[in-house]
């Protein structure tokens, strides 16, 4: 592994950089947190500057960039601004790289050029009641009938629905030997008659819309099915695997921009005559935290590594997700305690890193559940 940034990298970095300057400094990712208003409304102009179409082929308008890159310009989005950070995961984990992977010819050539140009945004229908971390005990159906398909059910914490145009929806349309057999992943549009979509209120992430979801007899044409039908387990787990990329990504952004407030402000805070970032105590705290961002970020190049090699990597995406997520946690609490008062402050952007970091370590896979996925693969 080459850790040093090809020149056409260091300038996608900086392309980040210039484009919250322009599009989305600190005063408006603010400004939409406090009105819990999502940037959904960015897309074109990411699309505009090209990182919609990092990872997708040149045939299909993309710029076929490797996955070191994607993590690269997807950890800088979330230097800047979270709810950006979990737009792009959204919109290249769960859509494009789907599409990508496992979704037919077709599809990429029908789909793929308008998520380039900005105009496709998606959701993963994945969370039900009953069915979190144990992904398996889904009971959203879908049944064949002329012509398609009937979908009837229950989502929940479906992140973006309301302006998504199409639900990655898994659906159980069969049974087998294993739990995992007979599901299949569906393409259903936002805008289907039978959905219906309640807000849920949330402690943090107000730049990222959550939703309750029925299907009652929604109907999908039978083009609609992402991959192998009953094969939509293992085709789901590929998304998982770029979808947990993104989350350590995110991370460690995230982790990044905290340890940078927090060093700024040990360095200006003055405290028994002299700044406390001369106290041994605080040097210690902000020692801990640069490591540990440092270590995630090593985990997320080496998965992203593994990406691009197209190795297989279940153990380490889990491993990068949940070293990441763990990492974030730490270091906003951390960074609360450095700045005191100041932190606590709503006009402090530590304080929504702080409350959106908690979302991490259960998102997409508790840490519980990563650390079974390691253990699998390790042979236990």
């Amino acid at each position: 592994m080459d850790f040093d940034l090809t020149e056409e990298q260091r300038l996608m970095v900086d392309s980040v950089d210039h484009f919250f300057r322009q599009h989305f400094p600190p005063e408006e990712v603010r400004r939409r947190d406090r009105a819990h208003q999502p940037p959904d409304d960015l897309l074109p102009a990411m699309a505009d500057v090209g990182f919609l179409g990092l990872p997708i082929p040149k045939r299909y308008g993309g710029l076929e960039q490797d996955w070191g890159t994607v993590a690269l310009v997807h950890e800088r989005i979330a230097y800047h601004a979270g709810m950006v950070s979990s737009l792009f995961n959204r919109a290249v984990c769960f859509g494009a790289m789907s599409l990508l992977t496992y979704g037919s010819e077709r599809h990429r050539e029908e789909l793929l050029p308008k998520f380039v140009r900005g105009e496709l945004l998606f959701s993963l229908g994945l969370s039900e009641p009953a069915a979190g971390s144990d992904a398996a005990a889904l009971s959203t159906r879908a049944r064949k009938v002329d012509g398609g398909w009937l979908v009837n059910g229950r989502k929940t914490w479906i992140s973006g629905a309301d302006t998504s145009h199409y639900i990655l929806t898994a659906c159980r349309t069969g049974t087998g030997e294993r739990r995992h057999d007979g599901v299949t992943m569906l393409l259903v549009p936002g805008d289907a008659k039978g959905l219906a979509m309640t807000p849920l209120e949330k402690v943090g992430n107000n730049g990222l819309s959550s939703w309750d979801i029925g299907y009652d007899d929604v109907f999908v044409p039978d083009d609609a099915v992402l991959g192998e039908e009953r094969r939509g387990f293992r085709h789901l787990m590929t998304t998982l695997k770029f979808s947990r990329a993104g989350q350590a990504a995110n991370a460690v952004g995230q982790g990044q921009a905290a340890v940078d407030m927090a060093l700024a402000h040990a360095k200006e805070r003055v405290q028994f005559g002299q700044p406390i970032g001369q106290f041994q105590a605080v040097q210690h705290h902000l020692a801990n935290m640069q490591t540990r961002v440092d270590q995630a970020r090593l985990m997320l190049y080496h998965l992203a590594w593994l990406i691009a090699q197209g190795r297989p990597c279940r153990k380490e995406a889990a491993q990068a997700k949940l070293v990441a997520s763990e990492m974030l946690e730490y270091v906003a609490g951390l960074g609360m305690q450095i700045l005191a008062s100041a932190g606590y402050s709503l006009d402090s952007d530590m304080q929504r890193i702080w409350r959106d970091a908690r979302l991490f370590t259960f998102g997409e896979g508790t840490s519980e559940l990563q650390r079974n996925i390691i253990a699998r693969e390790m042979g236990l």
